[in-house]
């Protein structure tokens, strides 16, 4: 059965009407709202139009191995440590880059640095892999003693369903797998995210209450429930910074207006801080436009500035992987790469793939052989400098598949399983959607994009509006 991203999002949102699900509160919380990222995700790998990410796994030795600093960072960076307040908490994306020599959030970063100046604030810090790997600093707390609480919380403790809540829970269960014909576990997903948000939530409670923030900050909302409902609970403004791509097919932030009453999700942030005008559409968007505030894109404008002048080589052409359509473009990548002696070809994994490829890629194994083509398994040579120097980039939704327009990469996107993702890019042509390697080939060199204005994607940080958001909010 061939299913796409558009036919799992629709019957969502068609399920979400039907039964109201966005405002069903299960054990005393707004449950649907905790695993309908986690369900969506599930979905599309059980239809196999996704991969599972390819990120290495940790395995129980490295579990093990690594228990001892967790608990460790539970006592000594512990957040609930210390009589003081804090105007503004930052919780940070747990992934770091390097940047400047040093490991930081990028998302997240530019607000930290913005704050030193005149700001009372503190970062809170969740561990990535079981690792902090950022520099000590005064400012900064970690989260391991609340997850390290939740996971005790999740062996001692179990969901009693009432028998309207199994008959709501099965019943939504049924019609997904009839539509897609696979098998889930709502109850056992809802189960281990309830426990979760019950204990995180009264965990942030506490938190807030004790550091009495005016503001809160979150990258990532929909993977924050808890942080998100405990500070709404005390009247506290929550405001996400964008990460990543935003779409109409992105269930982090999609809620078609069939989908709500009165505009409003529980556990949704109030406000959002963008990296342009371009993301979020007002339709699907669950919060006014006029709370998705343009605040720019600082990580971008500082590492690209660079490379920015560089001249491009009309003669590369860069594949930007990732770990859920890599078997796709790598497949496709060692197609073009047969019959081509004039390009160079280089093709660039994401970080979650760098350890796994050969023995996920056959294909690309293959292709690493050809003269012209070059496998780049590291973060050494910073991306933004292939994306300068490429003349041509070839993706599925990634990021930065938006960072390369900024380049002036012609910009070819390969319709595969997520593709919908960037249905405004393909339809304004701005980018170029290709079916196969036929159609790479034959469209390289004719394609000619429309016009757009870069500032739209990824305008340069406005310190002034960030000033504005801060101390008016």
């Amino acid at each position: 059965m061939s299913v796409s991203v558009r036919e799992i999002c629709e019957a969502f949102f068609n399920l979400e009407e039907k039964y109201n699900l966005n405002y069903q509160q299960i054990q005393g919380c707004y449950a649907w709202q905790l695993i309908r990222m986690h369900l969506y995700y599930d979905i599309t790998r059980k239809t196999q139009i996704f991969n599972a990410p390819q990120q290495k796994s940790l395995s129980l030795a490295d579990k093990v191995k690594t228990f001892l600093p967790f608990f460790k960072n539970s006592v000594l960076k512990n957040p609930f440590t210390g009589k003081y307040t804090r105007d503004i908490l930052i919780f940070d994306h747990p992934r770091k880059v390097i940047f400047n020599g040093e490991y930081c959030d990028i998302y997240s970063n530019f607000l930290v640095d913005f704050l030193k100046e005149d700001y009372s604030f503190e970062v809170l810090e969740s561990p990535y892999l079981n690792h902090h790997y950022t520099q000590k600093q005064d400012y900064v707390r970690y989260t391991d003693a609340i997850q390290l609480g939740s996971y005790v919380h999740k062996k001692f403790n179990k969901v009693k369903f009432s028998q309207k809540e199994l008959d709501l829970i099965l019943k939504v269960q049924d019609e997904l797998e009839k539509i897609f014909n696979i098998k889930l576990n709502i109850r056992w997903m809802l189960t281990t995210h309830i426990l979760n948000f019950q204990y995180d939530f009264k965990k942030y409670v506490e938190l807030f209450k004790k550091r009495k923030p005016k503001m809160i900050f979150v990258v990532v909302a929909y993977e924050n429930h808890a942080i998100v409902a405990a500070a709404k609970s005390l009247g506290i403004e929550v405001i996400e910074l964008q990460h990543g791509t935003i779409t109409d097919y992105h269930l982090g932030y999609s809620y078609p207006k069939k989908t709500r009453l009165n505009g409003e999700i529980p556990y949704f942030p109030d406000k959002i801080l963008s990296f342009g005008d371009y993301w979020m559409n007002e339709d699907t968007s669950p919060i006014v436009r006029e709370n998705i505030i343009p605040i720019g894109f600082s990580y971008f404008q500082k590492q690209s500035k660079d490379f920015i002048g560089l001249e491009s080589f009309d003669k590369q052409v860069l594949f930007i992987s990732q770990g859920v359509i890599g078997k796709y473009l790598s497949g496709l990548a060692f197609e073009f790469a047969k019959n081509q002696k004039d390009l160079r070809i280089i093709y660039k994994l994401h970080p979650g793939e760098y350890e796994t490829w050969r023995q996920n890629y056959p294909e690309l194994v293959e292709a690493s052989k050809f003269d012209n083509f070059t496998v780049i398994d590291n973060s050494e040579i910073p991306l933004y400098k292939l994306l300068a120097e490429s003349g041509y980039q070839v993706g599925a939704f990634s990021t930065a598949i938006y960072e390369g327009l900024m380049f002036n990469c012609k910009t070819f996107i390969l319709d595969v399983p997520g593709v919908e993702y960037l249905d405004d890019l393909i339809e304004n042509e701005y980018v170029f959607k290709i079916e196969n390697v036929d159609d790479l080939n034959n469209n390289l060199l004719g394609f000619k994009p429309t016009y757009y204005d870069k500032n739209f994607f990824f305008k340069n940080l406005d310190k002034k509006l960030l000033k504005s958001v801060i101390d008016n909010g």
